[in-house]
């Protein structure tokens, strides 16, 4: 069973992942279906796409968009699966709603996708916990390689191109490859910021 041109996933575990345990505690941390922020974005590669050779391989881990597993209510308030929704507990998923993928417990990026961890602010006049569209980049790839920009160095993005994922306990931010402008020389004093609520083990494997 294979799709043409799509990779056949299943949520890795439940479609929402809306609980967090503490000590020997669960907690609910939302009650609806509406935000996007409790959506499973975790998958197991079931299928690969017939038509394309990719890197992924049956049996991978997936980060993915956020929309592939969410739910909705239609018009009547039927609640309904989205439309990437195949069979029973299987889902088709688009080769550009795959961000990361992981072999060998490492994170590789796929595509022309990249992961930064914001730094704190060093600017005492500002509430803003986190320096504005300065990060350390995380996960890099091959066409940030090429201009010599690597895991570890400090960079500067362009606004609104980012968006958070919750990847092992730490907060970081996907973005494209040419959404990184520029690559700073580190001053020795950059602190990287993850808020506390990300060392929760919500979102870790």
């Amino acid at each position: 069973m294979k799709s043409l041109f799509d990779f056949i996933i299943k949520p890795l575990g439940d479609e929402y992942d809306n609980t967090v345990k503490i000590g020997d505690k669960t907690l609910i941390l939302n009650t609806t279906i509406e935000s996007y922020k409790s959506v499973n974005n975790l998958a197991i590669v079931v299928e690969t796409p017939k038509a394309y050779k990719t890197s992924i391989k049956k049996g991978d881990i997936v980060v993915i968009h956020h929309n592939v597993f969410r739910t909705f209510y239609d018009m009547k308030g039927a609640r309904k699966k989205s439309r990437s929704y195949f069979k029973d507990d299987l889902y088709f998923l688009a080769m550009d709603q795959v961000y990361l993928y992981k072999r060998d417990k490492e994170w590789k990026s796929f595509g022309n996708r990249c992961f930064v961890m914001p730094i704190k602010s060093d600017n005492d006049l500002t509430l803003d916990k986190e320096k504005e569209l300065v990060g350390i980049l995380k996960i890099g790839n091959s066409s940030l390689e090429a201009l010599k920009i690597s895991p570890g160095d400090l960079v500067g993005y362009t606004p609104n191109g980012e968006w958070d994922f919750l990847i092992d306990g730490q907060r970081l931010y996907c973005m494209k490859s040419n959404d990184i402008v520029i690559k700073y020389e580190h001053e020795g004093n950059e602190v990287e910021y993850n808020p506390s609520w990300a060392h929760s083990g919500w979102g870790t494997y």
